[in-house]
């Protein structure tokens, strides 16, 4: 038997091609008992959609490209599966991969989306990457961009977290706290993220006694691993900061760790904080204090954008006709536990 073709749903549901193809695209226009006898004929033929020979006819692939730094961080995967849902509810599907802050691992995952017509781009860029790389590579397809969590001096299309307003709110508790000196570690240095969240502790703490170590040699890589190894050189250069402020609860992970493995308790020896509010940080031991940013509603934000330039008008010309970039940021939310709660300042 050959492959089974929507004619051949059609007849067996005894409705016009035209209806049958309606239907495969959830139309609402389409009576409930006709998508019902469609739907039935695709299940009892067998049929499978092809969507090769409709993106012959239709220039769309519906599919979008999704590339982030790791898969380790919930962060992360809380976000794609939301982003995923608001792609599911338009018919499109998404490809995923991951950079590991690689700007060579991503450029090569961004060449194959390209090459198989992905729609749409959504980018949380790797450290170091380049713009004019990445609008290079773009320019020709003509695929929409949105980044996220990262962003290029706002050059592009960008949802992402109030980052300098997660640093102002962290600082202002930290300096409530009574805490003299703070260290920042761990997360890639040339990051829109990095930057703006010490931007905004540094603004914070702006004209008190709080100091706040020098940042040479404490960037690494945004995981347990990396918060671990930004600790142990911080440590190991003989400071003892009242506080320790981690890139993201991830690398608090690897913060608490090497705390531990010293003999100093987080929470009690140093205050500890981080940014995001990941799925475990309230069960940490301490609870970790942490300021949430949101990841559900910046995965809904982001696949709200990008499905909206992809419904641009198209031009006269065939270009396609968008409005100014959209940068949407999340407001973020102090989280006050433990690990800072417990602190108390060091006597004379």
């Amino acid at each position: 038997m050959g492959r089974v073709t929507l004619s051949d749903v059609s007849r067996q549901a005894g409705v016009s091609r035209s209806t049958a193809s309606l239907v495969l695209n959830d139309s609402p226009s389409v009576a409930p008992e006709t998508t019902r006898r469609v739907r039935e004929a695709m299940k009892a033929l067998g049929y499978v959609y092809n969507r090769h020979a409709a993106m012959l006819r239709n220039p769309r692939s519906m599919t979008l490209g999704l590339v982030v730094t790791e898969v380790q961080n919930p962060y992360f995967a809380e976000l794609a599966m939301t982003l995923e849902d608001v792609a599911d509810r338009a018919n499109y599907a998404v490809f995923i991969g991951y950079s590991r802050d690689d700007p060579a691992r991503q450029r090569r995952l961004l060449d194959r989306f390209v090459e198989r017509s992905i729609d749409g781009l959504i980018l949380l860029p790797a450290g170091d990457t380049q713009a004019s790389e990445i609008d290079d590579l773009l320019a020709s397809s003509g695929i929409p961009l949105v980044l996220l969590a990262r962003h290029f001096d706002l050059s592009h299309d960008y949802v992402g977290a109030d980052n300098v307003e997660a640093g102002r709110l962290l600082g202002q508790h930290l300096r409530s706290m009574g805490a003299r000196t703070v260290a920042m570690v761990g997360g890639p240095q040339h990051t829109s993220a990095r930057r703006e969240r010490e931007q905004g502790f540094l603004a914070a703490i702006d004209g008190s006694d709080m100091t706040m170590y020098p940042t040479d040699g404490l960037f690494g890589e945004a995981t347990p691993d990396g918060g671990a190894d930004a600790t142990r050189r911080l440590l190991d250069r003989g400071e003892i900061p009242d506080a320790i402020v981690a890139y993201s609860d991830i690398v608090a992970v690897g913060v608490y760790a090497e705390l531990t493995r010293r003999g100093l308790e987080p929470g009690r020896d140093i205050a500890v904080g981080g940014f995001d509010d990941i799925a475990g940080s309230a069960h940490r031991t301490p609870p970790l204090t942490t300021v949430a940013t949101f990841p559900t509603k910046i995965g809904e934000k982001c696949g709200e954008l990008i499905l909206e330039r992809l419904g641009q008008a198209q031009t006269p010309d065939g270009a396609t006709a968008v409005s100014p970039y959209s940068h949407q940021l999340v407001e973020p939310a102090l989280r006050v536990r433990a690990s800072t709660a417990a602190w108390r300042p060091r006597r004379p």
